[in-house]
């Protein structure tokens, strides 16, 4: 057996499995901090199997957007909300059985087109890097496009702030 073979499997297999059974804390949770902390090892799993499909943009993208700012931002909203930290999330067992059927049949659909897909199995790709690739197209060719999708998101964040400005009233 060669160890060069096996440690990327086991690998990727570590972290799908950190990404599955952090994702399923995050919905089975009632603590939403603690949700939100598995949220996170939830991100970084999702960062890693990034690294194993050899799209390393991708995964620090995904440490630099998700996990360093939406996430950050959304522990912040709830340590920050008054008496938010200790509140239990409702969760009923609306239509359980409905939802056990659908899930049960996509099961059993995903089942059937693994074991019926021909995979071509071959060498692996040599991996080169995409991210300094990508740093240059929108340095250079994509630059238009890219400044106004910023000055569009500045825009957007500039309304969002003043829709929740609480508006005092004039006496």
């Amino acid at each position: 057996m060669d160890i060069t073979k096996v440690l990327p499997v086991a690998g990727f297999y570590l972290f799908a499995a950190i990404t599955v059974v952090s994702a399923m804390i995050v919905v089975f949770n009632k603590n939403i901090l603690r949700a939100a902390f598995s949220l996170l090892f939830t991100l970084f799993g999702v960062a890693g199997l990034f690294l194993f499909l050899h799209a390393d943009f991708l995964a620090a993208t995904q440490v630099l957007i998700y996990v360093g700012g939406v996430l950050v931002l959304l522990l912040f909203g709830i340590m920050l909300t008054q008496k938010m930290v200790e509140v239990d999330i409702r969760s009923g067992r609306i239509q359980f059985l409905p939802s056990l059927i659908a899930v049960g049949i996509l099961f059993v659909f995903l089942l059937f087109l693994i074991f019926q897909t021909p995979w071509n199995l071959g060498e692996p790709a040599k991996f080169e890097e995409t991210a300094g690739q990508i740093g240059v197209l929108l340095m250079t060719e994509w630059l238009l496009p890219f400044e106004v999708a910023s000055i569009l998101l500045l825009a957007a964040l500039v309304g969002a702030v003043s829709i929740a400005r609480v508006r005092r009233a004039t006496p």
